[in-house]
């Protein structure tokens, strides 16, 4: 077996190629393999030394999506992932996994083995928290945000960015499964828990001023190639511990509105924050309103900081322009916390944050929950400002209900 064709990698492929493609083991050394992905697009192998304590991961991409044969997908988000975390790695050092090779006929990335840390999301269902989470999660936004963006860039070397990393076909996606979708159900693709699906018709599928806005917004994620944003930058995304936060899979990257990964932030923090309710969990709810807070407000801080000293663009500098500018990225944070808020509830791909709520009438009040707050995050955009802004449209919908 050479490797020299494609084709979907079993476990016992997976180890082979590993120790006859990649400089990383011995050649005796004796390996094992565990496919671990439970995502929707690709497969994810761990490959273990049994005679030392080395290990790697490996992360293949095929023609369709896991999720459905309907997705058809250009492997090429493959070299785009590795390409990324090369360079978000300059960007935010020690906030992403260390890549060691990609290959382009396997369709493959080999990269650091995680395994000491956890899925942010898993931790969270079982109400962990992580203090330094709002700190390492800002710094890695506004790093990798403003500082791939005209503000910072040479304008020639951004627009060589921008066409190194267009990404069709997973924009396609976020496209279809984000904007357009969970607003009417176009493709009948949505999957609605049996209790809202009267709900979602009165509420989201018949309200014409709340389409209006989507596509408005869906236009602007279209058009707007203003930072190298992430493109799926939820907690399913992110692998952490006490001391360490690592950001995965930026196979979505592309040159889009830098929202979309704050706003992608803070709607899976009030998926949290629904099942800590459900769950009556205090302590839990406490940190995460915390953690909101904290997230838009640090973001705040550290970029206008980022600007003031690593700024080039000469018209930047002109008196107000960074605080109009930053104001128009909280604007599309809000209307993307609204768009994740309502596909993540109505749309194919949900959470387990929420879908993990055993008991049906609890489920049903936090996907209203999180619905309606995500009407409000999306119909008053333009008037969320602060970290204690964004905490109130939850905190006063959570008072409704």
């Amino acid at each position: 077996m050479n490797f020299d064709k494609y084709f979907t990698m079993s476990e016992a492929d997976a180890a082979l190629y590993a120790k006859t493609k990649l400089d990383f083991f011995g050649k005796d050394e004796e390996l094992v393999c565990k496919e671990i992905g439970d995502g929707n697009l690709n497969y994810i192998f761990k490959i273990d030394s049994l005679s030392t304590s080395k290990s790697l991961i490996i992360k293949q991409s095929g023609p369709v999506a896991r999720i459905s044969d309907e997705f058809k997908l250009s492997a090429d988000r493959n070299r785009i992932e590795y390409e990324i975390l090369k360079y978000q790695s300059t960007l935010a050092p020690g906030l992403v996994p260390e890549v060691y090779s990609y290959d382009p006929i396997m369709n493959c990335t080999s990269m650091e083995d995680l395994s000491d840390h956890v899925i942010m999301r898993t931790e969270m269902i079982n109400h962990k928290q992580f203090k330094k989470f709002a700190d390492d999660i800002t710094t890695f936004m506004v790093n990798t945000l403003l500082l791939t963006s005209d503000v910072c860039m040479e304008h020639k070397a951004k627009k060589e960015l921008v066409k190194n990393f267009i990404n069709p076909e997973l924009c396609e996606i976020s496209e279809d499964l984000v904007y357009t979708e969970p607003f009417s159900d176009i493709n009948n693709r949505n999957d609605i828990f049996a209790p809202n699906v009267d709900w979602v018709k009165e509420n989201i599928y018949s309200d014409e001023a709340l389409k209006l806005e989507t596509a408005k917004l869906k236009f602007d994620f279209m058009n707007n190639a203003q930072a190298l944003v992430h493109g799926d930058l939820h907690t399913g995304s992110i692998f952490i511990k006490e001391d360490s936060t690592k950001v995965i899979d930026p196979e979505f990257a592309f040159y889009g509105p830098m929202g979309y990964d704050v706003g992608n932030v803070i709607a899976n923090l009030m998926f949290a924050l629904a099942n800590a309710q459900a769950y009556e969990k205090a302590e839990q709810i406490k940190w995460l309103e915390d953690t909101i807070v904290e997230v838009i407000d640090l973001f705040k801080e550290k970029f206008s900081k980022a600007w003031d000293e690593k700024a080039s663009e000469y018209t930047a500098k002109y008196k107000g322009f960074k605080e109009y500018y930053l104001d128009t990225v909280l604007r599309d944070t809000a209307a993307v916390t609204g768009l994740e808020g309502i596909r993540r509830i109505v749309g194919i791909a949900h959470v387990k944050d929420i879908t993990s709520i055993q008991d049906e009438e609890k489920r049903t009040k936090a996907e209203r929950l999180c619905m309606l707050a995500s009407k409000s995050f999306i119909m008053n955009r333009e008037e969320l400002k602060t970290g204690k802004d964004f905490l109130e449209v939850i905190k006063k919908t959570t008072v409704k209900l």
